[in-house]
């Protein structure tokens, strides 16, 4: 997900870059050329919406589909959905409450649940499968209390989720430079969410940029507790931009991990691109391809 600040400046950058780059060049041709599809792949690809505002949603499901995408992240339901199904593709994560004021705080339990009981009741009514939560911000809170007000909520509102085969995904995010204070904020404490929710309709989103930040060691970690993952998200890291020879991350082997353990669920390219946004989405799916 976006920091606020952050995403703003750089969606306005990507923006510009985005429409120069569909204005210059059709998506059509450069995609042949580039020869990248991801129904080539064992991973079902899709992108996040938020880092290219830059083009309609139009022209991101023609360029997705196009590159073999199955869908779109972090739409809410609307007129947004519509426009999926229109080009055959799905909404692979639908947003819900805001980022910082989450579940970890029970003064923001009754807007969160009534957000993810909406969003819940709208992915299914499509026969879609995923809606995204938050623990959001301490605020001096305990990480243990955290916890246990986190699972109180998750226990209201995951039978719902359960009744219509929808799954509630946490996302783990880094507090160290985009999200400070966010609470869910390692693996560690994630997992320990999810095994005291106790339900294959509750899962984590693993972002690889922010898990890098704070963590590291990321392949071990996604075979050692892949049953807890029911999301990824990519980007490049430091910077949070493509996924090329300018970073650190090493995209390959990590796709190549993930579809290893057997995953099912979404890949999600969420990085904001600095040059041209065609180019740098085909690239990623190529290198994720696998």
């Amino acid at each position: 997900m976006p920091s606020p600040a952050f995403s703003r400046r750089s969606a306005l950058a990507a923006g510009a870059a985005a429409a120069g780059a569909l204005a210059a060049a059709p998506a059509h041709g450069r995609l042949q050329e580039e020869g990248a599809s991801a129904t080539a792949g064992r991973l079902n690809q899709s992108v996040c919406r938020w880092c290219f505002r830059g083009m309609s949603l139009d022209e991101l499901c023609t360029l997705g589909k196009e590159l073999g995408l199955v869908g779109v992240d972090l739409l809410k339901p609307g007129q947004d959905f519509e426009t999926l199904k229109k080009h055959g593709m799905v909404c692979t994560m639908t947003g819900s409450h805001a980022l910082t004021d989450g579940l970890c705080e029970p003064k923001f339990h009754d807007a969160c649940l009534a957000a993810l009981e909406e969003s819940i009741k709208a992915t299914a009514a499509e026969g879609w499968r995923n809606v995204i939560t938050f623990s959001g911000n301490a605020r001096g809170m305990d990480r243990q209390t955290g916890l246990e007000n986190c699972a109180k909520a998750l226990e209201q509102i995951v039978p719902l989720a359960e009744k219509h085969d929808v799954t509630i995904q946490m996302e783990l995010l880094n507090s160290k430079v985009n999200h400070p204070d966010y609470m869910c904020d390692n693996t560690d404490w994630g997992v320990k969410l999810v095994d005291k929710v106790a339900s294959d309709n509750f899962k984590l989103l693993y972002d690889i940029y922010h898990m890098q930040i704070m963590e590291g060691d990321l392949i071990r970690t996604i075979k050692t507790h892949k049953d807890a993952f029911g999301h990824y998200h990519t980007a490049g890291n430091p910077g949070r931009n493509e996924l090329d020879g300018t970073q650190e991350l090493q995209y390959r082997p990590i796709a190549e991990a993930i579809a290893d353990t057997g995953f099912d669920g979404y890949f999600a390219h969420e990085f904001i691109p600095k040059n041209d946004p065609v180019q740098g989405l085909t690239e990623a799916v190529r290198l994720c391809t696998v």
